[in-house]
């Protein structure tokens, strides 16, 4: 899920075998830490800007109660007819981070993997908000946000404080013309205040230099 129009740009992204390529795989940590959720049962599990449904998909496989949502109603399609195949039940719906269609306390776990930094600090502020309400008191959280270490960091207009938008050079790259908020270790702790975090890494995904905070933590 993005927001504002980023949706559509991702519409058009999967709608293609190329565009899926690189969004089909879960990513290590989810994947562990899923397992350590079906442990404990079948859990209900919301996975946020679920894409394509990688990890939703996932998520199911082990027997967990998975709702996903997202904007770009293509990648519910995509995630509709995959696990069709696969005979899995998951729930979907059209949904904004910044207005979960849910009751307070729904989820015992929330995945937002790649989402909630695209947009201004008012709206990565009232995600995670929502992320807060719709999880259960002792509930746990995983995602990512940006670091400042980052490359991009710094490149392109900056919209707000802390966030830019670069325009891309790479059609492939389409994310890139949408906002990107980045922030150090002290603001993202500051950011999740109702939360206990449990781990926070300063990860390197694919590209060099690309700086992605992962963070496990839990709803106080």
């Amino acid at each position: 899920m993005k927001t504002d129009t980023a949706h559509l740009a991702w519409n058009d992204r999967w709608a293609t075998p190329h565009g899926r390529a690189d969004w089909l795989t879960p990513e290590p940590d989810v994947a562990s830490f899923a397992a350590r959720l079906a442990a404990r049962g079948a859990l209900k599990v919301l996975d946020l800007g679920c894409g394509v449904g990688r990890h939703a998909l996932a998520y199911a496989r082990l027997g967990l109660n998975v709702t996903a949502v997202d904007m770009a109603e293509q990648g519910l399609s995509e995630l509709h007819r995959a696990s069709r195949e696969e005979d899995l039940a998951i729930a979907t719906q059209v949904a904004a981070m910044t207005e979960l269609p849910f009751e307070t306390g729904s989820f015992d776990h929330v995945l937002s993997f790649n989402v909630i930094y695209h947009g201004d600090p008012l709206i990565v502020r009232a995600a995670v908000a929502e992320i807060a309400r719709v999880l259960k008191p002792g509930g746990s959280y995983q995602g990512t946000m940006l670091s400042k270490r980052n490359v991009k960091y710094g490149k392109g207009e900056e919209v707000a404080p802390n966030t830019f938008v670069e325009a891309a050079v790479d059609p492939d790259d389409s994310d890139k013309v949408h906002p990107h908020f980045y922030c150090n270790a002290a603001e993202l702790v500051e950011l999740f205040a109702q939360f206990e975090l449990l781990s926070l890494i300063d990860q390197e995904h694919a590209k060099p230099d690309s700086w992605h905070w992962h963070m496990l933590a839990e709803r106080r």
